[in-house]
């Protein structure tokens, strides 16, 4: 039983997941179902269903979210959607609780520069200095911090 909730759990995580990617197309421009589900597999290298896809533009559409135009492609006629104002403020808002989110998961792996202050997440440049070890997010940064400091020395000598 418990097996059968907890894979229930994931199908709706996966299920939301692909909401929240479905609307990130929406929002770079209008796209036909069938764009939606092609950018979908290019970029997340996995398949979402149509069943999923169509129905949730519908939703998306009594919601006042999105709109349709119907458009000639090639000899097919397809519904383009297109994220309305309404919309675009649903997924910026999104957007920004997601990448508050991130940031709260990768901040323990975040680095501050101790030359410029930027965040480093992955690499960096890390030199000893007087003893202890200092994160830079280049060899240049830890070149003018290095010079500053002997700057700020000879300053304090007069």
């Amino acid at each position: 039983m418990a097996n059968k909730t907890k894979n229930e759990n994931m199908d709706q995580l996966i299920s939301d997941f692909s909401r929240f990617y479905i609307l990130t197309i929406l929002y770079e421009g209008p796209a036909h179902g069938y764009q939606i589900i092609s950018r979908f597999k290019k970029r997340v290298k996995k398949e979402v269903s149509p069943s999923l896809v169509y129905p949730f533009l519908k939703q998306l559409e009594k919601k006042g979210l999105v709109k349709h135009t119907v458009k000639a492609v090639g000899e097919k006629e397809r519904k383009v959607f297109e994220l309305t104002q309404k919309g675009r403020e649903l997924c910026t808002g999104l957007f920004k609780r997601f990448a508050d989110l991130v940031s709260i998961a990768i901040e323990p792996s975040l680095y501050v520069c101790a030359h410029c202050g930027c965040k480093v997440y992955k690499g960096g440049y890390r030199e000893v200095i007087e003893g202890k070890e200092a994160t830079f997010c280049c060899m240049h940064c830890a070149h003018s911090y290095k010079e500053t400091r002997k700057l700020a020395k000879k300053a304090a000598q007069k």
